[in-house]
């Protein structure tokens, strides 16, 4: 007999449920372990056991679901689910950013960018709270009904939080972690059944099956990016929405920016890229948004896709292969970076060895060990990086790796950043951290200084002759001359070379220094707004945060470095020996050959750097962009080029050698 006790226990533990769900599957912030969770989805049980005519659909006990179902019903979407325009390129990114400002003119436009989870496109429901439909994609018009599935994804709440609208229908997509493709793979090698390929063929196969119990198996998650039809919803804009969604106990897409300007947007595009290493789930590129939804109103759509959004789409390619060993580099401002060298593979068009492994708390969180099987991938203009573990693979004892806790070339001992993951030498005489600053400083898209090379700067530093970027500045025909491999004639063009690197400019010389989180376009931007260090080293935090495409991370790494010991002495060292100190004066040259062509190099150049040849063709009013389309005009191909170069051919696109970029320069 039911009693009063029960019940209200059982509405008791399914409030601290779904409450527990939603701080780990919302809000990454769990309080409670797995142990006593697990306690209280197990007294749930108990109890509804005992009342079975207490258990309701909306229960946290029910995500299993119930009998398999004979068909997939067809769903008629309310609010067609449309397609999303995509690109490849940041040209033609910008060029879209140009026509939505003439459709919108005057009126300032904030952009939302959100990763593109390489899932399945889904609706699901709630009416008055409670999930009641859910449906794939399908034309646009009408999808499956995927309802039974949708219960037992783990983070799809079958019941919403506080006050949710009379009717919410939200659109995301259901997706796989790769930690769990690998659990399930493993298991998979221990059936003696094949292993699954991908997390998002499974996701896709798992999200339409008849039987609820085997969808529950794949261990499906959802991440919610958009809104269908609603009754008594509001919001004005898309962060709003996003925050709303949240409230209600729904996972929203994470790591979501805005931005006041289009262009800011895009320089986040091009930084997310580089870590997608730090993700379990896959994405196929990044989602642009006007967050405004009284201006997506008045933008519309075409009968395809809303003109509102444009998906920033990238190639990635991947291999498997045997991870030989790992071990450490020394970075220009200290940090530690494991290396995994690799047995040799071919990945988009090139033979890949080595992989970054980026930091120690990946190696743990990936279960990375030497001798393993690992998926690796190149994704844009990324070095490659390890995706996964094929632990099904896994034989013997492979063996884990060890993080130093000194540093291997100085004996410093080494820290952790605070509140970050990287371990650091903080030690900045480090010889191996010297020899790195000093042939960054020497790079081609730096300081430039021609005929010092990695094995000569070794050199110089092993014996003492250079401790700092000063000190280049300081050498002698008799100290160069005396070095292996270094006669006379070499010695004399050197010291010229070293001497034609102290006018390269302000730009350069900020890149040059190895400051932390600042490359070329940042010191570009920087050396173009203060035009002088003397005027940079007096700008506040505030004032360099101002900066276009500054933000308050960079502007605190420049400020602490321009009112540290070291930064100051190094940059009064620098002056003391002439390097110049203000900003260069540059002029754009319309070239009629070049002017409002866009280019993309690729392969390895014999005369040119990338970032020289790609700086030349927009000083002379082209564009430089990463991959190949149909809007390119030409592409500069060097030795070694690969998908690119077939892309060109493939779309009929000019080929361009170094000798016949420079017949173009020249007419």
């Amino acid at each position: 007999m039911m009693t009063p006790d029960a019940a209200a226990e059982i509405d008791k533990l399914r409030r601290q449920i779904r409450e527990h769900d939603r701080k780990y599957y919302v809000e990454a912030r769990p309080e409670i372990s797995d142990a006593e969770y697990d306690r209280l989805m197990h007294r749930l049980q108990e109890l509804e056991a005992k009342h079975p005519e207490l258990v309701t659909p909306e229960s946290p006990t029910q995500r299993i679901g119930d009998q398999p179902v004979p068909y997939l019903e067809s769903v008629e979407h309310r609010v067609p689910m449309l397609s999303i325009e995509n690109t490849y390129s940041v040209e033609d990114l910008r060029k879209y950013g140009q026509r939505i400002a003439k459709l919108l003119p005057g009126e300032k436009v904030a952009w939302v960018v959100e990763l593109k989870i390489d899932g399945v496109a889904v609706s699901v429901t709630y009416q008055d709270g409670r999930l009641v439909q859910a449906a794939t994609r399908g034309d646009g018009r009408t999808g499956d009904d995927i309802t039974h599935n949708m219960r037992t994804v783990i983070d799809a709440p079958l019941e919403l939080s506080g006050k949710p609208p009379h009717v919410l229908e939200v659109r995301g997509e259901v997706y796989m972690t790769n930690a769990d493709l690998v659990r399930l793979n493993e298991k998979q090698r221990a059936a003696g059944e094949p292993l699954y390929a991908n997390t998002r063929n499974l996701a896709a196969s798992a999200i339409r099956m008849l039987d609820p119990r085997e969808a529950a198996g794949r261990r499906l998650r959802l991440f919610c990016h958009g809104l269908g039809h609603a009754e008594g919803f509001e919001a004005r804009n898309h962060m709003e929405f996003l925050e709303a969604v949240k409230r209600f106990g729904l996972p929203p897409t994470p790591r979501v920016e805005c931005f006041d300007d289009f262009e800011a947007a895009v320089v986040h595009c091009e930084a997310v890229i580089e870590s997608l290493h730090e993700l379990d789930f896959e994405i196929d590129g990044l989602v642009l948004k006007v967050n405004d939804f009284a201006q997506r109103e008045k933008l519309g759509s075409t009968s395809k896709s809303p003109r509102w959004l444009i998906a920033f789409k990238f190639e990635k390619y991947e291999a498997t292969t045997k991870l030989l060993d790992i071990r450490v580099q020394i970075g220009k401002t200290g940090t530690i970076t494991p290396v995994a060298d690799l047995a040799p593979v071919e990945l988009a068009g090139t033979i890949v060895k080595r992989a970054s492994l980026h930091n120690a708390d990946e190696i743990e969180r990936k279960d990375i060990r030497v001798g393993d099987t690992v998926v690796v991938e190149k994704a844009g203009k990324i070095i490659p990086h390890i995706v996964r573990v094929e632990k099904a693979e896994r034989t013997g004892h492979p063996r884990k790796f060890v993080f130093p806790t000194s540093c291997p070339e100085c004996g410093t001992p080494l820290v952790k950043d605070e509140g970050g993951v990287y371990i650091r030498c903080p030690n900045a005489e480090c010889p191996a951290q010297v020899k790195e600053r000093v042939r960054y400083y020497a790079h081609r898209n730096a300081m430039d200084v021609e005929g010092l090379g990695d094995k000569l700067v070794d050199q110089l530093v092993e014996i003492g002759a250079v401790r700092g970027f000063a000190d280049l500045y300081r050498l002698t025909l008799d100290q160069l001359a005396d070095l292996e491999r270094m006669g006379k004639k070499s010695a004399v063009n050197l010291l010229e070379g070293i001497e034609a690197s102290k006018s390269r400019g302000l730009a350069r010389l900020l890149n040059a220094l190895s400051i932390r989180h600042v490359g070329a376009r940042v010191a570009t931007i920087l050396a173009e707004r203060f035009q002088s260090m003397q005027a940079l080293a007096a700008a506040s935090v505030e004032e360099l945060s101002q900066t276009p495409e500054i933000g308050p991370v960079l502007a605190e790494s420049v400020y602490a470095f321009l009112h540290s010991d070291y930064g100051r002495q190094a940059i009064a060292a620098l002056e003391q020996v002439g390097v110049r100190m203000t900003a260069l004066e540059t002029a754009r040259q319309d070239n009629g050959k070049i002017a409002g062509k866009t280019f993309v190099v690729t392969g390895t150049l014999q005369k040119y750097a990338r970032e020289q040849i790609e700086e030349l063709i927009t000083q002379r009013g082209g564009q430089a962009a990463a991959s190949v389309s149909k809007k390119t005009d030409y592409v500069v191909a060097g030795d070694k080029a690969g998908s690119k170069l077939n892309k060109a051919r493939e779309l009929g696109i000019p080929i361009l050698d170094e000798a016949q970029f420079d017949a173009l320069l020249a007419e």
